[in-house]
């Protein structure tokens, strides 16, 4: 990454060669589309490019590169518009959740009170329920700290239970 800062396009092909599969795998993972993961994955090659001088010397590529492209898939996220688009839900799950706590809800109106949530709440609900990740490791892909992971998850079920009973 040095080479590259300096000036030396060699560097940045090797270093795209390098991380390019593992970039687009994090991103096909995340994303529903194909096309969708190659955008991402465009937008955050662009986006190395124009901070590149703001990398510190030290600072592991790796860690450095991802806070990059998990910037650009929540920035991808925002921008799209669509109720539930990223949010796969398990309706075992769903159902569950309703027959705790409202009965006679149908699956379809649990899917809908979850679209009100932000994305980064849908994401972190996705991961920690349909993927079954720790906090811990919601925390690392998320880039943050795991209290703050076990908070913004706890807020976001917070808020669906009153979604679900009608208390919001």
């Amino acid at each position: 990454m040095k080479a590259y800062v300096e000036g030396d396009l060699e560097a940045f092909r090797l270093l795209y060669q390098r991380h390019r599969d593992r970039v687009f795998g994090y991103l096909a993972g995340r994303l529903k589309s194909r096309p969708e993961a190659e955008e991402v994955f465009q937008e955050a090659f662009i986006k190395l490019h124009a901070n590149r001088f703001s990398y510190r010397e030290g600072t592991p590529f790796m860690a450095w590169l991802f806070i990059i492209v998990k910037n650009s898939l929540i920035d991808h996220v925002r921008k799209q518009n669509v109720r539930g688009k990223y949010l796969e839900l398990n309706p075992e799950m769903v159902s569950g959740v309703i027959d705790e706590y409202r009965p006679a809800r149908e699956v379809g109106e649990a899917v809908t009170e979850m679209s009100q949530l932000s994305g980064e709440q849908q994401m972190m609900l996705s991961m920690r329920f349909n993927e079954g990740r720790s906090f811990a490791e919601i925390a690392e892909s998320m880039d943050i700290s795991q209290p703050n992971a076990r908070k913004i998850v706890s807020r976001a079920i917070q808020k669906l239970r009153s979604l679900m009973t009608g208390k919001e």
